[in-house]
């Protein structure tokens, strides 16, 4: 099936004109960036020379994705916006539900069984509102997109931070909360801070036990996890055209990982290649009339120190296989001081579980690759010494890989095949005796690996790596294993060297499947109803956050100062917790339950100054909001990291947290905080963390005067009768102000529609 060849065809025939427009408007060559961007101005928005990192920016998007478990909220919220029908092509996948433990069809099954309310509901709103849905089976968002939608020189959004995987297909793809994603399919602008640029020039070739997941492994040790933040990363040079497509979308997908807006990749062979095997061989036709427009300027990529705000370089011929962890993803380390840095921490050595799969490696390269090192076990008589899962990431991988008996390879050697869902990757995984608390050591091809993230246990240590490198670790079962250089001892006490990995691009007998998975809305769909039951304990209906009152914010309470790394997943965990996410008041009770209390290095224990007794974040903040005092939440560095998830803001705001001050943000956290009505700050002087103490109050000095680059201070009072004045910053400009005096930009729609 082809998806969207007229909206494609209006894309591309007012492509050409919009660049020329734009180079001319700049004066200068463009990066494929900056040609996608410009391509993409909201009709409203002014042809400009915008400011990177600076100037906020209207665009206007060709397509939203949503994955099930952020639908629910976005779609609960478009309900209120009063449209009838989406704005542009919007699709509901239903991936993030499904809990992998014994197998595929049991867990399928087990999963459709839980989730029935959940899935019914996402069926009728899409069936509704014009939303094409992928059902349970049909596989993980990112792979479905990029074998269906994704195309050269698009733009979307996507509520999940890895709808970045689409830049593999050279789109600029970024993930958002439901807020913004309810916007674009009300018909509104999407603003964006016009990103940075990072150009990466890739020289050489992979070649033998290297591949396209150790140049994001490279890179994330290069910029760390803040070092994308508010920039797109742009890969470009000799090496970029070697690699397949699905590669290119392994490395854009990661992306999320170093807190990048997005990345991307010009358009060129590998793609038609897997456009043309995935049925989409007209919209090859009409990216080869235009292919020029589809990537950078000659002149950018001859001269990139000109054109980008950084620039790295990566010889892939030199690069060596890397294994990133633990609890964080750029903590990179090639394969070859892995046994010196396992030593020098005191990592266990012993590899429990490799798993191999999820959105960001399961393309049928991947598959075949790390199926051609199966075999070689098979071949040399060796036997896993680790359990291995794969995870295939839709149904056609699934079925293809199964008709080309690579399923059958993995099953020789113990493999156990997941359903084609998110599972341990998103730490819908029950792993059997992680309640135990052991310490342990897991690899995986996955793209996070923050404590407990996988299976729920904190003393889980994660390594990330590629499929292959995941698959020989498993088979030697030993994480200082190098397969470059090191043997292994066989069933019949021979020492055997496994070969590099081989396999396919793209499959020689092409792609197949029996049933996709896909479901199209009802032409009309006035006459559908979608019922939310009054009791249900999944699913409730929204009330809107109450607006401010244009005062000063004054006696507020500290909630909890959180230490160091506070991703999403400590301020909404998923696992369990992913059966509430359509139920704002359930989930709620996961509330920042992951952060660290500064005062006590503890999680989910802090004081609460109504009676001087330590309980639980989320029952403590009830406590706070149901005394009527308003509080606030304070943070370290690149606070709300990882996932897109807007419960991570939703939630303190429902529970009647004002404010979330930090030394630095995620750009996705920051905008779902801006988009709930909170008030997102940080430090103008980042020493002033340690000032805060545990019993403090807080009167905001000058909040009543709230505008655009003014600081807002904050009146400290400590137990000491001593005070503080702190200064604050924030990035809000005119429009986003209006979100916070209406309570929420949801607020300001429906004020806007009456």
């Amino acid at each position: 099936m082809l998806f969207d060849l007229d909206l494609i065809k209006n894309v591309y025939g007012q492509f050409t004109q919009k660049v020329d427009m734009a180079k001319a408007s700049l004066n200068r060559p463009l990066t494929l960036t900056e040609k996608i961007l410009y391509a993409h101005l909201h009709e409203t928005t002014k042809l400009n020379n915008f400011k990177r990192g600076a100037d906020y920016v209207d665009f206007a998007p060709d397509r939203v994705a949503m994955q099930d478990a952020t639908a629910q909220m976005a779609l609960l919220q478009f309900m209120q916006a009063g449209k009838s029908k989406v704005a542009v092509p919007s699709t509901v996948h239903a991936d993030h539900l499904i809990q992998a433990h014994i197998g595929a069809d049991k867990d399928l099954q087990e999963a459709l069984n839980k989730n029935n309310e959940v899935y019914n509901f996402l069926e009728s709103v899409s069936n509704k509102y014009g939303i094409g849905f992928w059902k349970p089976g049909a596989g993980i968002i990112h792979q479905v997109v990029l074998e269906n939608y994704a195309f050269p020189g698009g733009m979307m959004i996507g509520t999940d931070s890895h709808t970045v995987n689409a830049g593999g297909l050279g789109m600029i793809a970024i993930g958002v909360g439901g807020a913004d994603a309810v916007d674009v399919m009300a018909g509104m602008a999407w603003e964006l801070k016009m990103p940075k640029l990072i150009g990466v020039k890739l020289t050489g070739k992979l070649s033998g036990w290297t591949a396209p997941k150790d140049i994001i492994l490279k890179v994330a040790g290069i910029l760390t996890v803040k070092g994308g933040t508010g920039a797109v990363v742009e890969y470009f040079g000799e090496g970029a055209q070697s690699i397949s497509c699905t590669g290119k979308g392994t490395i854009c997908n990661m992306g999320a990982e170093i807190g990048a807006t997005t990345s991307t990749f010009g358009y060129d062979n590998s793609m038609r290649r897997y456009l043309a095997a995935t049925g989409r061989e007209e919209i090859v036709k009409l990216a080869d009339q235009i292919a020029p427009y589809l990537t950078g300027d000659p002149e950018v990529y001859a001269n990139p120190e000109q054109y980008f705000d950084q620039v790295i370089e990566i010889n892939l011929s030199e690069l060596e296989p890397h294994l990133n962890g633990p609890f964080t993803p750029d903590l990179a380390t090639p394969i070859s001081k892995m046994k010196e840095e396992a030593e020098k921490n005191g990592w266990p050595v012993k590899i429990e579980v490799g798993l191999i799969g999820s959105c960001t490696n399961s393309s049928y390269e991947d598959i075949s690759r790390a199926a051609s090192l199966a075999q070689q076990a098979v071949d040399k008589k060796l036997k896993a010494k680790a359990m291995y899962t794969i995870t295939p990431g839709s149904e056609q991988v699934r079925y293809t890989i199964e008709r080309d008996g690579f399923i059958n390879t993995f099953e020789k050697i113990g493999g156990n095949v997941f359903a084609n869902a998110c599972g341990p990757c998103i730490g819908q995984w029950h792993r059997d005796g992680a309640e135990k608390g052991e310490k342990n050591t897991i690899v995986h091809s996955f793209n996070r690996n923050f404590a407990k993230r996988a299976d729920g246990n904190p003393n889980t240590y994660a390594f990330v790596g590629s499929p292959e490198l995941v698959t020989a670790l498993a088979i030697a079962g030993d994480l200082t294993f190098n397969p470059i250089t090191d043997s292994l001892t066989n069933t019949e006490g021979k020492q055997v060297k496994l070969d590099p990995p081989t396999g396919w691009e793209l499959p020689p007998q092409g792609f197949d499947v029996e049933d996709a998975g896909y479901l199209a809305p009802a032409d009309d769909g006035s006459n559908v109803d979608v019922v939310v039951k009054p009791d249900s304990q999944r699913l409730q209906l929204l009330s809107p956050f109450a607006a401010w009152d244009g005062k000063n914010i004054t006696g507020a309470r500290l909630l909890i100062k959180a230490k160091g790394k506070c991703t999403t997943d400590h301020i909404s965990m998923a696992g369990p917790w992913l059966r509430f996410r359509g139920h704002l008041d359930n989930i709620s009770n996961n509330c920042l339950i992951g952060a660290v209390n500064a005062f006590n290095n503890e999680t989910n224990k802090v004081k609460n100054q109504l009676n001087g007794e330590f309980n639980e974040v989320p029952a403590t903040q009830r406590a706070y909001k149901a005394a009527g005092i308003p509080t606030i939440v304070v943070g370290d560095h690149n606070y709300g990291e990882g996932s897109s998830r807007e419960h991570a803001a939703m939630e303190p705001r429902h529970l009647g947290v004002r404010a979330v001050l930090v030394k630095s943000f995620a750009r996705i956290h920051e905008t779902n905080l801006k988009k709930q009505g909170m008030l997102a700050l940080t430090f103008d002087n980042e020493a002033d963390y340690d000032k805060i103490q545990e019993d403090d109050i807080f009167n905001f000095v000058n909040l009543d005067s709230f505008a655009p680059g003014k600081p807002i201070d904050i009146e400290v009072l400590h137990s000491n009768n001593s005070k503080d004045i702190i200064r604050t910053n924030h990035t809000y400009n005119s429009q986003q102000i209006e979100w916070f005096k209406a309570g929420s930009a949801l607020n300001l729609i429906k004020a806007e529609r009456k």
